[in-house]
């Protein structure tokens, strides 16, 4: 009897129901909760993890694979709030072939609290990042004025240190091989090509003097005062025909072997400078020719312009590195003066300005930068500040440089410049 009123009772049985019913609702409250913490903690790891690559752009192409994984972890760990997740890694890489890749992972676990009940003590978190940009390949073109005024003031001093920080700075930004070339063009009147190139082709040794009233001109008014004895030559070259048609003084087209008047005019000058140097990426081979930099002889902006771009090109004279078609390329000229266009081939005596050297040079700056060559302009302390400033390809790519150690901060600003040059986001 006892049992059948028991089966039949109903007393109790809405607070037997609600109890069974009310843990799978609070598990399912809780979960929801800590399914939220678990939401909340993956964005603020997304968003960290994409800052941490973000970051790392700039710095990756300098850094080994442990130092990047390091940085990863620092630069993430400032992003990312403690306490939102546990046993947190972070890993990234770095890839250079057609462009520039960073990807990074990260990954931790998230303790749950309600789902603890159900034997789910933790959740894990994974996410990914990658930012990709494309790299261009750099060529650099140092016009760099070696006359006489350059030995006072201590410019030539500034401009050695300057140009080496410049090599450094574009040194550590090359990661791989072809990433950076740089040639450097010591100028005064002329340009020194390199004694050893007497037998090219592309030389004229006929030509009418510089200058007149020199000693190296008794041989039959001509450039070359030694007959056929080429081995006495010390290299420097005068600016090429100016022709009205062609304007080859101020041009880089290749000289035809068939026709002198496009070929280059072979000087004696007394003030020849050190040879140039095409373009390399052996910065040893550069540094050297840095140290062998000196100051004499007048100016002649115009040649050393002309030599920069020249020393940019693929064709003869000095051809440049072939390029790869699988990158893009970005060619800059670094010109720097110290003074007044005072005379080329053609015109000027050596000491006072010449608007007619203005002009030419003027021609090759709007040429090069037709050509899609990004020009910048160093005036150290005196010159023609309205030449060089227009030649610039912007004002912001010139630079006035009031005493000799401001030579050393406009190269420093040229060198972030040419960095940021080579990163297309």
């Amino acid at each position: 009897m006892g049992f059948r009123r028991f089966l039949v009772c109903r007393d109790g049985n809405v607070a037997m129901i609600f109890v069974w019913c009310l843990i799978p609702l609070l598990v399912g409250i809780g979960a929801a909760v800590d399914y939220a913490r678990l939401a909340d903690a993956r964005e603020l790891m997304q968003h960290s993890l994409d800052a941490t690559v973000l970051a790392l752009s700039s710095e990756a192409p300098k850094l080994t694979a442990d130092a990047l994984n390091k940085r990863a972890k620092k630069v993430f760990d400032v992003n990312f709030p403690s306490g939102k997740a546990d046993d947190v890694s972070v890993s990234a890489t770095f890839t250079q072939t057609n462009g520039a890749v960073i990807a990074a992972t990260a990954s931790g676990t998230v303790p749950m609290t309600f789902l603890n009940i159900v034997g789910i003590s933790s959740k894990t978190l994974a996410v990914e990042s990658k930012s990709a940009w494309s790299s261009k390949r750099l060529r650099v073109a140092l016009a760099l004025d070696n006359t006489g005024s350059m030995a006072y003031s201590g410019k030539m001093t500034a401009l050695k240190t300057a140009t080496n920080n410049l090599l450094d700075q574009l040194q550590s930004q090359s990661t791989t091989t072809g990433d950076i070339y740089v040639s450097i063009i010591p100028f005064n009147r002329d340009v020194n090509v390199g004694k050893e190139n007497r037998e090219a082709t592309w030389l004229y040794w006929n030509g009418t003097c510089v200058n007149r009233s020199s000693s190296t001109c008794n041989y039959g008014d001509k450039l070359y005062p030694y007959g056929t004895d080429k081995s006495k030559w010390n290299g420097c070259v005068g600016d090429r025909e100016k022709d009205s048609n062609l304007n080859l003084d101020i041009s880089v087209s290749v000289p035809d072997v068939n026709n002198n008047k496009t070929k280059f005019f072979v000087d004696q000058y007394s003030s020849c400078l050190s040879a140039l140097t095409p373009m390399t990426n052996s910065w040893t081979t550069l540094k050297a020719a840095v140290t062998a930099m000196t100051s004499k002889g007048s100016t002649n902006q115009t040649i050393g312009l002309v030599w920069a771009w020249q020393s940019l090109q693929l064709t003869s004279p000095i051809p440049a590195p072939a390029k790869d078609a699988d990158y893009e390329y970005q060619d800059a000229i670094i010109l720097l003066s110290d003074g007044d266009n005072t005379e080329n081939r053609f015109t000027g005596n050596g000491s006072s300005s010449s608007k007619a050297v203005d002009d030419r040079m003027s021609k090759v700056c709007e040429a090069a930068k037709a050509a899609g060559v990004t020009i910048y302009t160093v005036l150290v302390i005196q010159g023609n500040e309205s030449v060089l400033r227009d030649c610039a390809s912007s004002t912001d790519n010139y630079y006035n440089a009031s005493t000799a150690n401001d030579i050393i901060t406009a190269f420093g600003a040229i060198g972030d410049k040419l960095s940021a040059l080579r990163i297309a986001q």
